[in-house]
C-alpha cells in the first residue's frame, strides 16, 4: 500500500505527500474542532457569570489565599484561575481528542488504505497527523488563557497578579509567567497526546482511542492520591501536573517543572515509538 523499492513514478516525492497545510485544513473543518474552540471560548464567560452570581470569592475564604480566592483581583488572576480549574481535566480532553482521532478516524471511514495507496508512506502519514494534532492541542491551550485574559481584564481590570503565597507581580511580568504556565501545561500533556496517538494506531474506533487516553489519565490522577505508593508516585505524570504553580511565586522555581517535563517527555517518546513501530507492521484493511 505504500511505495517500496526503487521504482517510483516520475515526480513522486515522499516528503511532499500529505502536506501539513492540507491535513490542517481537513482537521480545521471538523465539527469537533469547532466544538472544542467554542467550549474553551465560552468557559471564561461562564466563570465571570458564576462569580457575578456567587459574589466575590475572596470574601468566603478561610484565611488561606488561593488562586480561586483572588480570581477577581485582575485579568491576570482570572486567567490563572481559568487554567487552574481546567488543567486537571478540561484541557486533557482536547489533547486526547485531537491526537486520538488521527489515524482511527481514517480507519473508521475506510479511507486509511486509500491514503496509503495514494501513495503516502506510513511514517509520513503518522508524522503529518501527529504534528497537526499537536499544533491543534497547543492552540487549544493558548486559546483558553488568551480569552480568559481578555474577558478578565474587561470584567476586573488590567492589574497586577496577586500571588497565593503573598505579594504581587506587575502585569508586565505576569503575562510572561502565564506563558510559562501554558508552555508547561502543553509539555505535561504530551504523555496524554502520545497515549491517544498510540491507541489511535491500534484501534479503528476513534472514541476508543480518545476514551482510553482520558481514562488512563484519570487512573493516573487517582493513583497519585494514594500516598501509600510513596516515591513511586514520582514516576506518574499526574504527580507533576500542578508543578506550574511554581511559576506563580515571587521567585520562579524550575525544579518541579523540569522533573515533570522529563517524566512526560520520556513516556511520550516511548509511546510514539510504539505507534510508529506497530503501524509500520500493521495490516491495514480499512
Amino acid at each position: 500500500m505504500s511505495v517500496t523499492g526503487t521504482a517510483r513514478a516520475p515526480g513522486y516525492r515522499p516528503r511532499r505527500t500529505l502536506p501539513l497545510r492540507v491535513e490542517a485544513r481537513r482537521q480545521l473543518k471538523r465539527r469537533r474542532t469547532l466544538v472544542v474552540a467554542a467550549v474553551l471560548t465560552l468557559l471564561p464567560f461562564v466563570l465571570v457569570a458564576a462569580f457575578a452570581i456567587g459574589g466575590d470569592p475572596s470574601r468566603r475564604g478561610s484565611g488561606r489565599i488561593t488562586l480561586m480566592d483572588s480570581a477577581t483581583a485582575s485579568g491576570a488572576n482570572f486567567a490563572a484561575t481559568a487554567l487552574f480549574v481546567s488543567a486537571g481535566f478540561l484541557l486533557v480532553v482536547p489533547v486526547a481528542l485531537f491526537c486520538g482521532d488521527t489515524v482511527a478516524s481514517e480507519a473508521s471511514w475506510s479511507s486509511l488504505r486509500y491514503l496509503l495507496a495514494a501513495p503516502v508512506p506510513r511514517a509520513r502519514l503518522l508524522l503529518s497527523k501527529l504534528t497537526v494534532a499537536l499544533l491543534f492541542s497547543a492552540a487549544a491551550m493558548v486559546l483558553l488563557p488568551l480569552v480568559a485574559l481578555a474577558v478578565g481584564s474587561a470584567a476586573y481590570g488590567w492589574g497586577a497578579l496577586q500571588l497565593p503565597t503573598g505579594g504581587a507581580l506587575p502585569a508586565g511580568e505576569a503575562v510572561p509567567r502565564l506563558a510559562v504556565v501554558v508552555g508547561y501545561l502543553f509539555v505535561s500533556q504530551l504523555v496524554t497526546a502520545a497515549l491517544a496517538f498510540w491507541l489511535s494506531t491500534v484501534t479503528d474506533a476513534p472514541l476508543g482511542a480518545v476514551g482510553g487516553a482520558v481514562g488512563l489519565t484519570i487512573v493516573g490522577n487517582v493513583l497519585d492520591q494514594v500516598t501509600a505508593l510513596g516515591d513511586w508516585r514520582d514516576v506518574l505524570p499526574a504527580h507533576w501536573q500542578y508543578s506550574w504553580a511554581d511559576a506563580l511565586q515571587p521567585r520562579m522555581e524550575w525544579s518541579g517543572m523540569i522533573q515533570g517535563s522529563a517524566v512526560s517527555v520520556s513516556y511520550a517518546l516511548v509511546l510514539v515509538a510504539l505507534a510508529f513501530r506497530g503501524f509500520a507492521r500493521k495490516d491495514v484493511v480499512s
